[in-house]
């Protein structure tokens, strides 16, 4: 048994405490300083860097909120709507903690979407790093599940219809689409079957992954260091003495307290939203959802909330003519691999027998059908990232500055997406949507060659604090 660590004379009640429990619970204070105390990260740290801590906040806003709203909900097809309007109406407090909620699902995409971005723009999916990246995607995909399955509990107008027209896309996969659907819906329409079935995953079964998830992620994290703005392993340079980076600092006090900058501001742009402006204009709480479900009336509209319609537009791009498109593209591919491709021997047709078959492919399904893969494909192309980018850096600072308007572009280009996907189709917004979706899968699957050219900039041996 080791020794007991006894207090220093005169220490206050607090000191007291801590002793004892370090005494009876050693694990504890080890992990506290693995993960806290004693993990280095880089010193250099920007703005940007905030947005992991709020991903952390918000998820827990959203688990304590929900806790409190389940409570008083009802997932009753005949009650659902009502028991919303119980907790708005009558239950102490029950406006706040909903608003809290939903600006909570829309204020976790955001903060998680700006995540995305500083790991794509800092390369911090490169090695040794891409577990991080691949748990991170993970985490993504949960969250939109979690998310999906939410929106039906208010059972509103929009929740209802939206729910039965993603449910029944499931139904264009051959062969067992219909029976999934079935399955998803655990009935033939969107109905009570249907809605206990997304309150038991939405409060019991996602959220488990999402914490497990959550956790691997952070412990793979810290296994292998924070990236930062530069894309200089810290650990490359240590303190011969203690072992120490040179460039790094605790996390803890250090950026817990820088974290609270971030925090402080978050919290006043989240709660100005949820006391003057919970609605957003029809974007975090559609217009309709204040409508009771209706199986008989069809909404003039119907789109997703604002974070899944960058998908759901590339979804609507595909169409017939897009199909023939993507079929011409596909045998151009072929052709240029089997003329340029430097094969030898009989893999030399192997480009050209794989882009017929994939042509063959593309005929034989219908639209609906590729639509539903390019818009699981949109996120799925997510996890591949660490192994397509072929860059000799990581972060963009040291990339050619063309390679800065490309990123650039492709944000806009997503953005526009999502303005499209909340907006009823028409034939320009379709043509802009199916652009913008081949530049969306182009700028994936070209990277292996484009981010290998171009002119790069030396990468410091040390972190530095500018931008370049």
């Amino acid at each position: 048994m080791a020794e007991l660590k006894e207090a220093p004379e005169g220490a206050s009640a607090l000191t007291r405490s801590t002793v004892w429990l370090e005494n009876r619970f050693p694990t504890l204070f080890e992990e506290y300083k693995k993960h806290m105390s004693e993990y280095y990260a880089p010193k250099n740290f920007n703005a940007w860097y905030f947005f992991g801590s709020l991903a952390i906040l918000v998820l827990a806003i959203q688990i304590i909120t929900g806790i409190f709203l389940t409570m008083h909900y009802k997932p009753d097809a005949n009650l659902a709507f009502a028991s919303v309007e119980y907790i708005m109406r009558d239950v102490p407090y029950g406006w706040l903690i909903r608003y809290m909620h939903s600006t909570g699902a829309s204020a976790f995409f955001i903060v998680v979407y700006l995540h995305m971005w500083r790991g794509l723009i800092y390369g911090s999916y490169r090695a040794p790093r891409e577990l991080v990246w691949i748990f991170g995607c993970a985490i993504f995909l949960a969250l939109m599940g979690e998310a999906f399955m939410g929106y039906l509990l208010p059972w509103g107008q929009m929740s209802f219809w939206g729910a039965q027209v993603i449910i029944n896309l499931f139904s264009a996969i051959p062969f067992i689409g219909p029976d999934l659907s079935i399955l998803i819906r655990g009935d033939y329409v969107v109905g009570d079957a249907t809605l206990n079935r997304f309150f038991a995953f939405h409060v019991i079964a996602v959220p488990l992954v999402l914490i497990g998830l959550v956790v691997a992620h952070l412990l793979a994290l810290h296994d292998v260091g924070s990236n930062n703005p530069d894309g200089v392993e810290i650990k490359a340079k240590k303190d011969p003495a203690t072992g120490i980076p040179l460039d790094g600092i605790p996390f803890h006090p250090y950026y817990t307290v820088h974290d609270i900058v971030g925090v402080a501001v978050f919290l006043i742009l989240f709660f100005a939203v949820v006391f003057f402006a919970p609605e957003m204009g029809g974007y975090f709480l559609e217009y309709n959802n204040f409508i009771p479900a209706d199986p008989l009336q069809t909404p003039a509209h119907i789109a997703p909330v604002w974070y899944f319609t960058p998908y759901y537009s590339m979804l609507r791009a595909v169409t017939d003519d897009m199909v023939t498109v993507l079929v011409a593209i596909v045998a151009i591919g072929g052709v240029v691999g089997t003329l340029f491709g430097g094969f030898k021997g009989i893999w030399k047709w192997a480009p050209l027998v794989a882009a017929l078959v994939a042509a063959a492919l593309l005929k034989v399904f219908d639209a609906k059908f590729w639509g539903v893969v390019v818009m699981g494909l949109a996120v799925m192309i997510l996890f591949p990232l660490p192994w397509l980018d072929r860059s000799p850096v990581k972060s963009i600072r040291y990339r050619p500055g063309w390679n800065k308007w490309l990123y650039g572009l492709f944000i806009v280009n997503f953005l526009v997406l999502g303005y499209l996907g909340i907006n009823p189709p028409s034939p320009v917004g379709t043509l802009v949507s199916q652009i913008g979706t081949l530049f969306y899968f182009g700028f994936f699957l070209l990277m292996p060659w484009w981010s290998r050219i171009g002119s790069f900039k030396p990468v410091p041996d040390r972190v530095t604090f500018r931008p370049h």
